[in-house]
């Protein structure tokens, strides 16, 4: 009986020491190795290193993002609390630690600390959801700054790099969803993943964060749903935008709707000859000139 008891706690000790070299592996693969910033426009950030894989995010050019490890050509990345890989041709790896980015914290009572070390003296403790700007990267570790001062350091695996400060959780998740639909065929109609009208488009986009929309662009400018926006300068992140085309609208308020994804840029379906699922400028002499206004939700 003793000989069999030894052995099971020999075992259960070995067990432990395995399952605990295994969390600690895991847990320091989410630590960055670097900072690279997206070289390209539109980049998809892939669930495995492969193009045939599931697009995770798409990312906009000069987007910084947290490197986590690197194979077969591809980054393997961290951005806005998503992991997922793009390739090495879209990302610029950063070489002197120095960059400027926004960072969310991912978790409860983070300790900032004087030096980048788990032995630098605590400066403050934030909790999940803080916003900082993150300023560097040095051996694991994000050089930050509060917004009520604080400077120092925190572990990269418990900052989740993301959009600017004035972009609030919720839009950039919008406008995130909706570049996963990139490419998506036009359909008369349509407003699911096999195929989008414009209407249909933003009302699946924003049916997934639980907001109800009418299934046409006229019905979603005139519903009480969100604070309409006349001047294309005010827009925000995630917004919709709406244009009336008269020879399109058939005496209706508006022709055609989409989703504003910054930068004087918005997401649609378009009906167009290089149709479905497109990212289109406002500038654009068409758009520019058929501009109604905007809603933010």
């Amino acid at each position: 009986m003793n000989h069999f008891a030894g052995k099971a706690v020999r075992i259960a000790a070995i067990s432990a020491a395995l399952s605990a070299l295994l969390a600690a592996n895991a847990f320091a693969s989410d630590i960055g190795t670097g900072v690279g910033a997206i070289s390209g426009s539109s980049v998809r950030m892939r669930s495995d290193a492969s193009t045939s894989s599931s697009i995770v995010a798409t990312l906009d050019k000069g987007t910084a993002v947290s490197i986590l490890g690197q194979q077969d050509g591809w980054y393997r990345i961290s951005y806005s609390g998503s992991t997922g890989y793009v390739s090495a041709d879209f990302l610029t790896e950063d070489q002197d630690g120095a960059f400027t980015s926004c960072g969310r914290v991912n978790s409860d009572g983070v300790n900032i600390r004087s030096t980048p070390s788990v032995d630098g003296a605590v400066a403050a403790s934030v909790d999940k959801g803080t916003v900082l700007t993150v300023t560097g990267f040095s051996g694991g570790w994000y050089s930050v700054s509060c917004t009520y001062g604080t400077t120092g350091y925190i572990r990269s695996d418990f900052v989740d790099l993301t959009a600017s400060a004035s972009e609030s959780s919720s839009s950039s998740k919008v406008v995130s969803l909706a570049k996963q639909y990139l490419g998506t065929r036009y359909s008369y109609g349509g407003s699911s993943p096999s195929g989008f009208d414009c209407s249909g488009f933003t009302m699946y986009v924003y049916s997934q964060f639980g907001v109800s929309l009418p299934h046409t662009a006229t019905g979603q400018w005139q519903s009480s749903t969100g604070t309409k926006i006349y001047s294309s300068s005010s827009l925000q992140t995630g917004d919709l935008v709406f244009f009336c085309d008269p020879s399109r609208s058939n005496g209706k308020a508006c022709s055609h709707a989409g989703i504003y994804i910054g930068g004087g840029q918005f997401i649609h379906a378009s009906s167009s000859n290089s149709g479905g699922v497109i990212i289109s400028s406002l500038y654009e002499d068409y758009y520019s000139h058929y501009f109604v206004g905007g809603k933010h939700i």
